[in-house]
């Protein structure tokens, strides 16, 4: 979840009284990053442990690598500190495929039932992945009575304060993702000739690193970098600007996607059925890419409640 930010539109209207293609918005694609120059004090603490029918992941949220400056001031990021949690997370350990993708957003209903329902997961480091921002269109407030949740801010596209690993701080003080942990993975040495499995989803698939066996079902294929099977749409958005925003598809939105079967290696939850190291056997498998959506969007499981949004 984020703050809010401010979007602004300029509508031209035409001689009825309509928007015009000359709708515009004032909101920029914005992929900058802050620096990560700070060491966390706390000492990041995870745990995992495996009984029954469950894996269980303990942590307390701090990364083990430096983050952006957050807590406010001078060069900060956001004004939220980053503070020590007690987060436990209960995971399928033997997950099962669903017949239908489980959405991450709700972009209908209203109340708790719109908007983000679940973040995607927890990497073995213990920090979340949380890719969806709460930045509804007309970005008045989550409450607005015209809220359209179909046009959601793509929280790394637009200026949400996050630092080098896509990363920033909940009102809580909850570190976590929005997208590839940069400095995560390079303390893993990931290596473009394996596989390196990164976490866990919320529905018990493991969650790789963007490299897999270029023949899902064959460990001894050579290893390539997998790529996401969404693009953005090409023209207008066609909105009025009022109920729904205007201007080109530019990525500033999750919206001004679409996937495209087949376009890439993955399928709509950025993931596949294979074998990896760890599952020899086979597993379904997500991929965090550096193309959107980065960090998946859809659930090919049941995800659990630990990772329900407000839980």
């Amino acid at each position: 979840l984020t703050v809010s930010v401010l979007l602004l539109f300029s509508c031209n209207k035409n001689d009825a009284g309509s928007p015009s293609t000359l709708c515009t918005t004032d909101q920029v694609l914005d992929n900058t990053r802050g620096d990560c120059n700070v060491t966390l004090t706390f000492t990041p603490q995870v745990q995992q442990t495996t009984t029954g029918t469950l894996r269980t992941i303990t942590a307390n949220s701090i990364p083990n690598h430096k983050v952006g400056l957050f807590g406010g001031g001078t060069g900060s990021l956001n004004p939220n500190a980053i503070t020590e949690q007690s987060v436990v997370y209960n995971i399928a350990l033997t997950p099962t495929a669903s017949s239908d993708f489980t959405p991450l957003l709700s972009t209908t209903g209203f109340g708790s039932n719109a908007g983000p329902q679940y973040s995607f997961g927890v990497l073995l480091n213990g920090v979340e992945l949380d890719p969806v921002a709460a930045e509804p269109f007309p970005h008045e407030g989550i409450m607005s009575p015209i809220v359209n949740w179909e046009w959601n801010l793509e929280a790394l596209n637009v200026n949400l304060g996050v630092d080098c690993n896509n990363a920033h701080v909940q009102p809580t003080g909850k570190y976590h993702y929005h997208g590839s942990p940069v400095l995560y993975l390079q303390n893993l040495n990931v290596s473009t000739n394996q596989m390196t499995l990164i976490g866990y989803a919320a529905d018990g698939f493991p969650i790789y690193y963007k490299y897999a066996y270029a023949t899902a079902t064959d460990i001894t294929s050579a290893i390539i970098e997998m790529t996401s099977s969404y693009q953005l749409k090409s023209g207008n958005r066609g909105g009025d600007g009022v109920t729904s925003p205007c201007d080109d598809y530019n990525g500033v939105y999750s919206n001004d996607y679409e996937f495209i079967d087949g376009l890439g290696t993955l399928d709509e939850a950025n993931g596949r059925t294979g074998v990896t190291p760890e599952y020899p056997s086979g597993t379904y498998y997500y991929v965090i890419t550096d193309d959107f959506p980065s960090i998946p969007r859809y659930f090919r499981g049941t995800p659990s409640e630990d990772f329900k949004i407000g839980a």
